[in-house]
């Protein structure tokens, strides 16, 4: 699949902690990116982060924290990030969506390289 080079970069902003049907909401959003077919999905752990409650979550020694911030990013096509946010705006019940439009400056898949 080549990306054209005006795309689309979604990203979800979510706790580590949140969940779909029991399933980590991050997990359930990059099975669904895959199986609809968009470019790629890449899931970003934080170390420190707070949300609408204002609670701060953190990997300090000192306040270990379970429920780290988590950064969802995909990157395709403007008309399929729009139908993938149909979906989102069903299933998420919490969390932070946004979208940008991105310039791809390189998209490709070594087909022979394992």
């Amino acid at each position: 699949m080549n990306l054209p080079e005006k795309a689309v970069r979604l990203r979800i902003f979510t706790g580590e902690e949140n969940r779909i049907n029991h399933r980590p909401t991050f997990e359930v959003i990059v099975n669904e990116a895959r199986k609809r077919g968009l470019a790629g999905a890449t899931v970003y752990r934080g170390v420190m982060g707070y949300g609408v409650n204002s609670q701060v979550r953190t990997t300090s020694i000192l306040r270990l924290s379970e429920d780290l911030p988590m950064i969802i990013e995909i990157v395709d096509t403007a008309e399929k990030i729009l139908l993938f946010e149909d979906f989102l705006k069903e299933t998420l019940t919490e969390g932070l969506v946004t979208s940008e439009e991105v310039k791809v400056v390189f998209h490709k898949h070594n087909e022979g390289k394992k």
